[in-house]
């Protein structure tokens, strides 16, 4: 679609006229130029290099579905479970120094431990944490019916129950995405249990790179939960387009770079790792998804101090507990304009801004040296201070 609309705008630069915009200027130029060198020759060659970069991606594409990776079953366990969710956990069931790490509700969990060599969740064990995951599922009959607050007073909050008992003492608390925002408001309901808290590519500011954009996000979400009423949530396939449009030609890019791989490198094998993870979101519910639209990106309600949960304001001032925030230098998708606000209204914040992108703090080869052990030793003092 992105390759075929060149087509048309070839046409439409044969008229192009003058225009006192600076983007005006620029398409002016361009057809200039394109007819200097005759609109039929460009047509040819773009045609060609349209047909070039459709069969290098086709090409990457069947590389990627015929890579024989296939991921193989956790080896965590399982200790605690209502509905759809459950609690997973890893590491020596003596360790003392207990973590449970809330991921976000529209992607599997697996990204914290999407290899046995490249496992954020494993990285925490083996620098001698013990590890709760949560793991959401997809939403089921019951979890269609949630929305934030459900999810995080209820579900959350049981399994946060769950891990203390466990741990018997205060524990850490780490949230990545939008598990952070999950994450800190739980932690402002158990503050008493929370022994610190870890904010890891955490959106805040909804409005950072304009009010506009955010709601038109917003009223597309709200669009999406009142028309798939009959179904019961917002389909993946239509959040993904949401993330399509951050960088339209990602997608094309990198199963390019995939079709030169040699397949049985280590690199072809963490791609598809990665890739599988991707093409595995889960549904939102339709309550959550209504509460994303109108108080996150709609409202701005967390950097105004209005978002609630529960009947309680989630206003990160008042939490007065130990707290990283991780703000990624290369994520497009909570650039850092939008996360820096919320380190700067905790007030007890240490604030770490890796060169990552936002997948790739859990995936890139550089995350464990450059993230994964800052962060561990971190939670491992902070710990022993209780």
């Amino acid at each position: 679609m992105l390759w075929l609309t060149s087509h048309a705008a070839l046409q439409t630069l044969k008229t192009a006229s003058p225009h006192s915009s600076v983007a005006g200027e620029r398409v002016h130029a361009l057809a200039t130029k394109i007819a200097a060198h005759g609109f039929e020759p460009v047509g040819r060659a773009l045609a060609g290099e349209i047909a070039r970069r459709a069969e290098a991606y086709i090409a990457g594409l069947e590389a990627y579905r015929r890579h024989p990776f296939r991921r193989r079953g956790s080896t965590s366990s399982v200790i605690w479970r209502e509905g759809t969710t459950r609690l997973l956990g890893y590491g020596c069931r003596s360790a003392s120094s207990v973590v449970l790490v809330i991921p976000s509700l529209i992607n599997r969990y697996y990204v914290l431990d999407l290899l046995p060599e490249r496992s954020f969740v494993r990285h925490l064990v083996g620098s001698g944490l013990r590890v709760m995951v949560i793991d959401w599922g997809a939403p089921g009959e019951e979890e269609s019916r949630f929305d934030l607050t459900d999810y995080i007073a209820g579900r959350l909050e049981a399994a946060f129950a769950a891990a203390a008992r466990i741990a018997g003492a205060p524990i850490a608390v780490v949230g990545y995405c939008m598990g952070g925002l999950l994450a800190l408001a739980l932690a402002l309901r158990r503050r008493p249990q929370v022994a610190c808290l870890a904010l890891l590519a955490t959106p805040w500011d909804f409005h950072a790179l304009g009010s506009g954009q955010a709601q038109l996000v917003g009223l597309a979400v709200d669009c999406w939960a009142r028309s798939c009423r009959a179904i019961g949530n917002v389909p993946v396939e239509l959040i993904q387009t949401l993330f399509f449009i951050l960088d339209p030609f990602a997608a094309q890019n990198k199963f390019v770079r995939f079709a030169a791989l040699d397949p049985a490198s280590d690199e072809a094998r963490r791609f598809v790792a990665l890739e599988d993870w991707i093409n595995d979101g889960v549904p939102l519910a339709l309550g959550v998804a209504r509460n994303c639209a109108r108080s996150w990106y709609g409202g701005n309600d967390p950097t105004h101090g209005v978002w609630q949960v529960g009947g309680q304001h989630v206003r990160p001032q008042a939490l007065r507990r130990p707290t990283l925030v991780v703000v990624p230098g290369r994520d497009r998708i909570v650039p850092p304009s939008s996360a820096e606000p919320l380190a700067a209204a905790l007030s007890t914040s240490t604030v770490m801004r890796p060169p990552l992108g936002h997948v790739g703090m859990m995936s890139a080869l550089r995350a464990p040296d450059i993230l994964w052990t800052p962060v561990a030793q971190w939670l491992l003092a902070r710990l022993a201070e209780r």
